[in-house]
């Protein structure tokens, strides 16, 4: 048991800047409260005393503003960070590693019994507000945008978007590396939504890649009659305009 509150410690400090001291994250953070007293409502449940179970997770959601169903399966080194509005279903099934942001739902689509709620495989983070519904599964390192609302697999290490949730495509994967060059990203917004800002902010990545590109094709053109071995410069170089001047003088 305290192998696993160390572990689940250790998960706060490596995922939130914002944690300080030990004291300060056992007593303060809310996520970390839900899933220690999520064991005990799971264990409860597998002794089949139910309504116990369900009378400590509402305990637990009066608490800490998170409701998890004492029939889920939570797995080592689960972060919910914030927090507050995250609802995990009876039949949920979180991997290991998995990072859950505030407002979060791992829902169901069907009044029927038996699995209905979604499995998240290892190291899946899920955006604030995501909400992802039915039987499906998340694959290993997916992550899910703010707001998104999934209803389908997700395979691993892809990333989804948007209402309904769509899969990045190659232009969405260049559009999210240039975000990162310029300090953030952007994987949480897909470029489908209709908000003005949303589009003229990623017309600007896509024109800093387009402006890249040209700027990469000309210094290596460059190299390539001799400028750049002249002065020893290399193709990878930060661009000059002074120097591309003097070339060409």
């Amino acid at each position: 048991m305290f192998r696993h509150l160390r572990e689940d410690i250790a998960v706060v400090f490596e995922r939130d800047p914002a944690a300080r001291t030990f004291f300060e994250v056992l007593t303060t953070y809310p996520g970390l409260h839900a899933i220690l007293w999520h064991r005990l409502s799971h264990r409860l449940w597998g002794w089949r005393l139910k309504w116990l179970a369900r009378v400590s997770s509402h305990l637990a959601r009066w608490f800490t503003g998170i409701e998890i169903h004492p029939g889920a399966m939570i797995g080592r080194r689960v972060f919910i960070d914030h927090g507050m509005g995250v609802v995990i279903g009876e039949t949920a099934e979180v991997g290991d590693d998995c990072t859950l942001y505030h407002g979060v739902t791992l829902g169901g689509t069907s009044w029927q019994k038996g699995k209905r709620h979604p499995t998240l495989e290892a190291g899946v983070i899920v955006g604030a507000g995501a909400k992802i519904l039915g039987p499906i599964t998340l694959g290993p390192g997916a992550k899910i945008g703010s707001n998104a609302v999934v209803v389908r697999d997700v395979p691993a290490g892809a990333t989804a978007v948007g209402i309904p949730a769509r899969i990045f495509d190659e232009k969405d994967k260049e559009r999210e590396a240039a975000a990162k060059k310029l300090g953030f990203s952007a994987y949480g917004v897909g470029a489908d939504m209709n908000d003005p800002m949303v589009k003229a902010v990623h017309g600007l990545i896509d024109h800093s890649v387009a402006v890249d590109q040209r700027l990469e094709w000309v210094i290596a053109e460059l190299h390539r009659l001799g400028a750049g071995a002249e002065t020893g410069r290399k193709p990878d170089d930060h661009f000059d305009p002074a120097y591309l001047n003097k070339i060409v003088d």
